[in-house]
């Protein structure tokens, strides 16, 4: 058998440290590139050398050809695996490897430039006979419109060179048309260094189904079965699984037939997935082929027992295919489920910051793909995705419960993430039931949204009071608590010397004060809108609380954002909670007051981000939904609506200028 003795990996983040950490099972040697701002990332610390590839942008470094290959030749590497995004289906990438004599851990320049184009790849699936949906392709805005409206709407606009969900958007009218193709065409340049935008006609309650292929340089070639992922937010899939129980065994194999089709007939030699739309008759059509390692390979990894990633350093090592058709079959069931840095009730827009709190679920088929193993920065020039939770039962049903449990398990603190969402979704009768389609999430998110909420109202808000009182309370008779900052609490100035300690908090929005009775074996009682609880501490450590309330246990976990903000989390809930017990004069609680909703004429930043266009001018009249500009974020444009009609009176920025979430972008008068 053939191996390299060692490899650079092109990425960051969790993908690096998957094809690092498989490499290093086959005793290969792996080599990380990273930017400053990644210095501290952990595919740097994973690796056995790493090489800084400049500043932050990424035109400087994770696509940036020409630095990649010279220090995979400064490092003596024999090999490049590409991960998925950035430069993985970018045929110049593969030439450039080939021409340095280095090898591309991936299918060649040939095949990438054929079917990881969504133009050629068209053209060749027609030629095949393989049903496809209308569509075209181009960077002429004019013409696609012409193109658009001869189709039809509603159109699917997507990156022609790209994937993943990137520049991703569904049009209805021409109207939303023409700002779409230009929104596109700018994260295709950004993203994969091509512009064309690819346009089709959108199928209402679709499925997404993908068949994971195998090819090798010797003309063999197999598909793994198959992955549902139809369950998808903003284009970008959070929810995959394997099997499908949509699929009967006849049209599995016939979809399954028709990816090896493509294979063989392109000559595919290595992983790569061929994408389908099913509809509502199971009648397929082909969709695009990715040409590289799929985010949500390890459900198939799980159910059929191969490590994809060692496949696909065999297979560019030059060997053969390790398995024929007969010898791949499915056993149980896979669900994955993308942790991601975003806010659902904001329209899924990221939310990157510091988190104050991490902790990973653990157990028996549960596995996290992260590069995240602490409370750490999700930084805003990157994918917000911070984990792939992976779970592995013997049919959908165990599966399901195993990951709403593991999800429940995951605790978060410090920024918004889906973890919540993605709990509401598995509990969803729909969901439960495969009564799904691509729709589902634009069509539920607000339901499931408010489901949650009401949920949080029924746990009932004293529970958190409770353990945040314990924990204070705990904190204050704490040989540690002696932080000079806790100053500002009005009992730190007079002490706790009364009888009842008085603590009001706002939860989850909500005014509460609790009053604190302390008794005579340490424990306290604790009065809470005109009810009585007996209140004892059993354990309090590393952000983990247990307490009893009324002798019935409560485990919670707690984290510390400012001396006067904190989350808690209890059965899988985040609870934010702000002391109101401060010195007003030694704050600043202009967070807490001002209120930019619609119908303001301040216009704030969501999240750090980039001002990448500017519409307007100081001046120039507004209508109320209006883009005023548009601010890049984690690979996602975000518009800066007009909330009321009038005259511009302020632009507090410029085009390419950083800004920080909260910032005051301008003002509408």
């Amino acid at each position: 058998m053939k191996l390299f003795k060692k490899i650079l990996v092109a990425n960051r983040g969790e993908i690096a440290i998957r094809v690092m950490r498989t490499a290093k099972e086959m005793g290969i040697r792996t080599v990380a590139i990273y930017s400053e701002v990644d210095a501290d990332s952990f595919h740097v610390k994973v690796a056995d050398e790493s090489y800084c590839i400049g500043i932050e942008s990424l035109a400087e470094t994770y696509l940036n050809i020409e630095k990649i290959i010279k220090i995979a030749l400064k490092a003596g590497c024999e090999a490049i695996h590409p991960g998925y995004g950035f430069l993985a289906e970018n045929p110049e990438f593969v030439n450039a490897c080939e021409s340095s004599g280095i090898i591309f851990i991936g299918p060649s320049g040939k095949v990438i430039a054929l079917m990881g184009n969504k133009i050629e790849a068209r053209s060749f699936i027609r030629s095949i006979n393989i049903p496809l949906i209308e569509g075209a392709v181009g960077k002429d805005t004019e013409s696609l419109i012409k193109a658009g409206k001869k189709i039809s709407f509603p159109l699917l606009l997507k990156a022609a060179a790209g994937g993943g969900g990137k520049g991703m958007r569904i049009v209805r009218d021409e109207k939303q048309l023409r700002e779409g193709l230009e929104s596109t065409a700018r994260e295709a340049e950004k993203y994969f260094g091509d512009g064309t935008v690819y346009i089709e006609k959108y199928l209402d309650e679709s499925r997404h189904i993908e068949f994971q292929v195998l090819g090798d340089n010797f003309g063999n070639a197999i598909h793994v079965f198959e992955r549902e992922c139809s369950i998808q937010r903003r284009y970008q899939k959070i929810i995959e699984e394997s099997p499908s129980v949509t699929l009967s065994p006849k049209i599995r194999e016939k979809m399954g037939e028709t990816a090896v089709k493509i294979c063989k007939k392109t000559g595919y030699n290595n992983a790569g997935t061929i994408e389908f739309l099913v509809d509502k008759n199971l009648n397929f059509f082909f969709l695009e082929m990715n040409t590289r390692i799929q985010v949500e390979h390890p459900v198939t990894e799980l159910t059929t027992g191969l490590d994809l990633v060692k496949e696909q350093i065999l297979i560019s090592a030059g060997n053969p295919l390790r398995y024929k058709q007969k010898d791949i079959a499915q056993k149980g069931h896979a669900i994955e489920a993308r942790i991601y840095a975003e806010d659902p009730s904001n329209s899924f827009l990221p939310s990157p910051g510091k988190m104050t709190f991490y902790k990973e679920p653990a157990g028996k088929n549960t596995r996290v793909d992260t590069a995240v193993k602490e409370a750490a920065e999700i930084k805003s020039l990157y994918d917000p995705m911070i984990s792939k939770l992976i779970v592995y039962g013997n049919n959908r049903n165990e599966a399901i419960g195993k990951l709403e449990s593991a999800l429940s398990e995951y605790v978060i603190h410090g920024i918004q993430t889906n973890i919540e969402f993605l709990i509401g979704v598995l509990q969803h009768e729909k969901y439960r039931n495969n009564q799904i389609s691509t729709l589902f999430c634009s069509e539920k998110s607000s339901a499931i949204i408010d489901s949650i909420k009401r949920k949080k109202h029924k746990l009932a808000l004293f529970v958190p009071v409770l353990v945040f009182a314990a924990y204070i309370l705990h904190k204050k008779k704490s040989d540690h608590f002696s932080f000079d900052m806790e100053k500002q609490f009005i009992w730190n100035y007079i002490g706790y010397w009364r009888n009842i300690i008085k603590i009001p908090v706002q939860v989850n929005g909500e005014e509460k004060e609790v009053n604190v009775y302390y008794n005579k074996n340490g424990e306290f009682i604790t009065e809470l809108e005109e009810r009585e609880y007996l209140v004892k501490s059993n354990r309090i450590s590393n952000g983990e609380i247990d307490i009893y309330i009324n002798n019935k246990p409560v485990h919670a976990f707690i984290s510390k954002k400012s001396i006067f903000h904190y989350y808690i989390t209890y059965q899988g809930n985040i609870f934010e909670i702000i002391r109101r017990d401060y010195l007003q004069d030694d704050m600043d609680t202009r967070s807490f007051e001002e209120d930019f909703g619609d119908g303001s004429g301040v216009l704030i930043s969501p999240m750090p981000g980039k001002v990448i266009k500017i519409n307007t001018k100081k001046g120039a009249k507004i209508s109320k939904g209006a883009v005023v500009m548009i601010i890049e974020a984690m690979k996602m444009e975000n518009n800066i609506i007009a909330g009321k009609d009038g005259v511009i009176s302020k632009i507090n920025v410029t085009s390419g200028q950083m800004v920080e979430g909260g910032a005051s972008l301008g003002l509408i008068e």
